[in-house]
Parts: structure tokens; sequence; C-alpha cells
């Protein structure tokens, strides 16, 4: 009888490689659903980038999708994938941030509605803001509200701010110094 004494670790184990590998499947599944101008932007090899784009071109859950799904995970073995998750988890981010930026100035504008006083704090806040057009849209979108019409100028409300939320960003941007040397 064979004796367990002389044991000796010759890597990981067949189970470990699965879980290995369908976690590189995954992170391809990830990168598939990228747009394709996040997608041209990462640092993956050109043989891996062409797998992607052929799996963004079928259609559907189906076989030719899940066998190109384990293609790209066989490529992303020759790969280092923590710089791509970095990348994902990093567009991740840049996504709550849109998000929240999004909440913050729907936030504003049901302020607004709610009091009219709230128009100072836009100025204050934006300086270009035109306080004229914004009150007007205040009012259209309480009577929309009132009548039971279709929230146009409650739209229109936030597309304002958001419009001049990116104006001050841009100027932001522009005037902070520049570190390319």
């Amino acid at each position: 009888m064979p004796t367990t004494d002389n044991f000796e670790y010759d890597g990981p184990s067949k189970s470990q490689k699965k879980r290995d590998m369908q976690a590189l499947q995954e992170l391809g599944e990830a990168l598939v659903k990228l747009p394709k101008e996040r997608l041209a932007r990462l640092d993956i090899p050109d043989t891996l980038r062409e797998a992607l784009r052929d799996a963004q071109r079928i259609e559907g859950r189906n076989e030719a999708m899940r066998r190109q799904i384990q293609y790209i995970g066989k490529l992303m073995r020759d790969v280092d994938p923590e710089p791509i998750r970095a990348a994902l988890e990093a567009s991740k981010g840049k996504s709550r941030a849109e998000t929240a930026r999004m909440h913050r100035l729907e936030a504003l504008r049901d302020r607004f509605l709610a009091d009219e006083q709230v128009a100072s704090e836009i100025a204050s806040t934006y300086p270009g803001a035109d306080l004229q057009h914004l009150r007007q849209l205040r009012r259209n979108a309480l009577r929309d509200k009132e009548q039971a019409r279709p929230p146009r100028a409650y739209r229109e409300i936030y597309q304002l701010l958001r419009e001049l939320d990116d104006a001050l960003h841009a100027a932001d941007e522009i005037s902070e110094p520049q570190d390319d040397e």
C-alpha cells in the first residue's frame, strides 16, 4: 500500500486551475461588454483584442458566444489580468462618479422646483446661468405637473443644469495646470 509521507506539491489542484480559468472567462465577458472606444484604450495583445471584437459581433447568448468566451479565457492565460481588472475598476469608478453627479443635479432640480430661492444657489454655483429662463422652465414644470401633462419642462431643467455643470467642469479642467512634462 502506497504511503502519503513523500507527497510533493506539484502546483495548483485541478479544481483551482478550473476556478482560475473561470475567473479569466468572467473577466473576458466583462471586456466583451465594454464599448469599443474603451476597449481600444486597454493595453492588451492584438489577438485578444481581435477575439473580443469578434465576440462583440456575435448576437445573443448562444453556443458560438460560449465558445468565443472560452477562447478569450484561453488567450488571457498569457496576459497579466491585474492591469485589466484595475482598468475595469477605474471605469466603474468613473461610472459611479457620473451617477453621483446625475443624482446631485436631480436633487438640485427638485429643490429648485420646491423653492424658487434655490435659484440664487444655482446662480452662485453656475455664474453663466440664465435665471430668467430657469424660472420660466420652473413655472412650466409646475404647470405641467398640475395639469398632468408630460414633464417636458422638468426634463429641460435637468438638461440645462447638466449643460451648466459640464461648462463649469470644462472651465475647471482648462484652468488647472497640466503636468505633461
